[in-house]
């Protein structure tokens, strides 16, 4: 797996409490929220940016969305914002693809 910060997570180094996890993706509360729920849905494929998703990761994506869904529902949210950066001039700090989870509930 590449080395990154979301790598190191999902391998366990930092005993961060997954939310959820399945074979595909983890997901995380953010340790610099910007709502009151704020988590990260983290594929264990390291795909760097969407830019460098290709066909062969159309499922991991839709799954990606679908677990968001999942998520919203496990915590009652009765709404929530889904962000992705894309790109260092699209906000992209860590370049390992996730989804924020964002909501005011």
């Amino acid at each position: 797996m590449s080395d990154t910060i979301f790598s190191r997570i999902i391998d366990g180094e930092f005993g961060t409490e997954f939310i959820y996890e399945d074979d595909i993706c983890v997901a995380f509360r953010d340790i610099n929220p910007k709502e009151k729920t704020h988590l990260l849905i983290v594929p264990k494929k390291p795909i760097p940016s969407i830019m460098e998703a290709d066909e062969s990761d159309e499922f991991l994506l839709g799954h990606l969305l679908f677990v968001c869904k999942k998520i919203g529902e496990m915590l009652k949210l009765p709404g929530y914002q889904l962000k992705i950066n894309v790109g260092e001039h699209g906000g992209q700090e860590i370049f390992h693809l996730h989804i924020h989870l964002l909501s005011k509930f």
